[in-house]
């Protein structure tokens, strides 16, 4: 989108032109934000499932028993909101350590509406 500014011209009260000029500035929209989401499965054990959450998502503990507790019970969860560059790069760290790890774990990601 050009920047460009908008011109006003007009009279004024002692019959001289004025023009004045005011910058105006194209709104930039922000990137969209994607969901990345964990799938359940009935084989890859829960530990392992709060150590990716620990190693990849930076969750404490805590936070990871939960979410995984979560999936679990729900059959997904969101694990975090990012940009898409990073969206996808956490999807495939995980997606590449389970597979390294013999499991058939599930990490998707989805736009935000």
């Amino acid at each position: 989108m050009l920047h460009q500014p908008l011109i006003m011209s007009g009279k004024n009260d002692d019959d001289s032109d004025a023009t004045i000029a005011i910058d105006t500035k194209p709104k930039t929209k922000r990137p969209p934000l994607y969901k990345v989401l964990l799938l359940n499965d009935d084989y890859t054990p829960m530990e392992f499932v709060v150590h990716v959450l620990e190693r990849f998502f930076g969750m404490t503990h805590a936070q990871a028993f939960e979410i995984m507790l979560t999936v679990h019970k729900k059959g997904l969860a969101v694990v975090g909101v990012f940009s898409h560059e990073i969206a996808e790069t956490k999807v495939g760290q995980v997606m590449d350590f389970a597979r390294r790890h013999q499991h058939p774990l599930q990490c998707t990601m989805e736009k935000e509406e």
